[in-house]
């Protein structure tokens, strides 16, 4: 429903959620190494 009333919105929001995840995924591998002792 969302991309028919702002596709330009949407195309612009997956990216930054892409990224976003990328840097979180990034930051519980850097935590969980950390708790593991590597």
């Amino acid at each position: 429903m969302l991309e028919k009333v702002l596709p330009h919105a949407m195309l612009k929001a997956r990216p930054n959620l892409e990224s976003r995840i990328k840097t979180l995924k990034k930051d519980w591998t850097i935590i969980y190494n950390m708790l593991r002792g590597k």
